[in-house]
């Protein structure tokens, strides 16, 4: 082989390795804005389910004992609760701090959320979810289970996505890990 020949070879293979490098350095500048954009929604998300359960902490026990799916005795504990984990795990996705652990306990939460909307729904119950608020028994027919189901997919996916790329900008994990 001429070394004109190893040149062009070598030319050849950098430029390949350069046209699959591209994608992964792209793919390494997007993801940290991405996940912050995941992680800053969650946090909002939780913000507008919390806020309105915590002015209202009796009818947010009414809404958890809508479910029919917890005993009675834990009931006011979950309601009055639950408002104020959701918004703990807020603050912790909008600082960005221990963000895998965070989107596991979202996924938890979530797992929680769809179970008992599966639940409602299984055993004919015509209820109001009350996550973002309200909640508690409604008229018949006024309910729409799929769009629930549809709407805890997405959140499932946010989570998940966080949970796999936890790494974002402007956030407390970096920070540490940097200092």
């Amino acid at each position: 082989m001429s070394v004109r020949e190893t040149e062009e070879n070598d030319v050849t293979s950098e430029a390949v390795e350069s046209e699959t490098e591209a994608p992964a350095r792209r793919w390494d500048t997007v993801q940290p804005w991405l996940s912050l954009l995941v992680r800053l929604s969650m946090a909002g998300t939780l913000i507008a389910a919390a806020i309105p359960k915590m002015l209202d902490i009796p009818q947010s026990i009414i809404a958890v004992r809508a479910y029919r799916i917890l005993p009675e005795a834990v009931v006011p504990f979950v309601g009055t609760m639950l408002p104020f984990v959701e918004l703990i795990l807020a603050v912790f996705l909008l600082a960005g701090l221990f963000t895998r652990i965070s989107a596991i306990v979202w996924l938890l939460m979530m797992a929680g959320f769809v179970i008992g909307v599966i639940w409602a729904w299984t055993h004919g119950l015509s209820i109001d979810c009350g996550c973002f608020g309200g909640g508690g028994e409604v008229a018949e027919g006024t309910t729409n289970y799929p769009l629930h189901m549809l709407e805890r997919a997405g959140f499932v996916l946010l989570g998940t996505y966080l949970l796999i790329w936890p790494r974002s900008k402007f956030s407390a994990d970096e920070w540490m890990k940097a200092a």
